[in-house]
């Protein structure tokens, strides 16, 4: 009778245990990214933007900035930032929830950045070389790299070349394809 309820437990557990299922979730917003967004990251909440003090929420495409006593968030910034070029200025990735409930770290931590200007925009970003471009700097170098690039390669089409001609010369004298 024992064995009996034992089996029985045993069974009637087996019904109470859930399986075990492996999850994994893997999260990323390139697409939502707006084009001014740095170059560089697969997944980003928000954007502070230290020079004007103004977090960007890429899911939403909000800004939350700071009007009177409070923050307020809205589908456009005020006025005041209308000439603001998003391109030309630094941009802080925060996957935090409601960063400017933590403003103040941001702010000590980030507030420098405020006027630099070298961080390289998704629009800016080449993949290949044909798309336009618009960062000089970057660009300078890009071109540089890519002349260099050119170089080598016709200096190795040549040495092939070389190599084809003097195996060719060989075969013409009636030798061998051994070493010379």
């Amino acid at each position: 009778m024992k064995k009996l309820v034992y089996l029985t437990v045993l069974v009637g557990g087996l019904f109470f245990v859930k399986p075990a299922a492996a999850q994994v979730n893997v999260s990323i917003n390139i697409g939502n990214q707006p084009s001014w967004g740095p170059v560089g990251y697969d997944y980003v909440r928000y954007y502070y933007i230290p020079e004007i003090n103004v977090y960007y929420d890429v899911i939403n495409r909000r800004y939350t900035h700071y009007h009177g006593r409070r923050w307020v968030t809205s589908r456009s910034l005020p006025s005041r930032y209308r000439n603001f070029n998003f391109y030309n200025t630094y941009k802080v990735v925060v996957n935090d929830r409601d960063p400017w409930r933590h403003h103040d770290r941001y702010r000590r931590d980030y507030g420098h950045y405020a006027h630099r200007r070298n961080q390289v925009s998704i629009r800016d970003h080449r993949s290949n070389y044909d798309r336009p471009r618009h960062n000089d700097r970057y660009d300078h170098h890009r071109v540089e790299r890519h002349e260099n690039h050119r170089d080598r390669s016709e200096h190795r089409k040549s040495d092939k070349r070389n190599d084809k001609r003097g195996h060719d010369r060989h075969s013409e004298r009636g030798e061998g394809h051994g070493r010379r």
